[in-house]
C-alpha cells in the first residue's frame, strides 16, 4: 500500500521524471549530431582545401605550358625569319656552310625569278583590261612558288 499512497502524493512527479530522462537523451543526440555535423565540416573543409590546391597547381602547369609553347613558336617563327643579307661576302661565307649550301639558290634560279617579277611587273603595267592571255612563263619558278 505505501506504493498507492506514494503515487498519489506525488503523481505530478512522473511527468516531469519522463520529461527529464527525454530532455538527458536529447542532450546527448543533440551532442553526438554536433558532433557529426563538426567532422562532416571539417572534412568537406579539406575537401575544399585539396581542391583549391589541385586547382592552382593545374593552373600553375598551364601556364608553363602556354609559356612553353609560346617560346617553341617564337622559336619556329625566328627559324622561319628570312635571313637578311648586308654583303656579298655574307653570302659566300653563309653558302660555305651546310646550311647555307641547301639553302642558297645558285645564281641562274635568281636570275629567272628575278626576269618572272620584271615579266609580271611590266605585264600588270601594260594590261588592257586582260583581253590579251597571259604569256606562257619561259622559266618556271622552283616549286612550292
Amino acid at each position: 500500500m505505501t506504493w498507492l499512497v506514494i503515487a498519489r502524493r506525488f503523481w505530478w512527479a512522473l511527468p516531469m521524471l519522463v520529461l527529464a530522462a527525454g530532455l538527458v537523451a536529447t542532450r546527448a543526440r543533440l551532442a553526438d549530431v554536433r558532433a557529426t555535423l563538426a567532422a562532416e565540416r571539417q572534412a568537406m573543409s579539406d575537401e575544399v582545401g585539396r581542391a583549391d590546391r589541385r586547382r592552382l597547381e593545374l593552373e600553375r602547369d598551364y601556364a608553363r605550358r602556354v609559356a612553353g609553347a609560346a617560346d617553341t613558336y617564337a622559336d619556329r617563327l625566328a627559324a622561319r625569319e628570312p635571313i637578311i643579307v648586308q654583303s656579298t661576302r655574307e653570302v659566300r661565307e653563309y653558302e660555305a656552310t651546310n646550311a647555307g649550301a641547301a639553302l642558297c639558290r645558285d645564281a641562274d634560279r635568281v636570275r629567272s625569278i628575278d626576269l618572272l617579277d620584271a615579266d609580271l611587273a611590266r605585264a600588270a603595267l601594260t594590261t588592257d583590261g586582260g583581253a590579251s592571255p597571259v604569256p606562257p612563263d619561259a622559266a618556271e619558278p622552283p616549286a612550292g612558288r
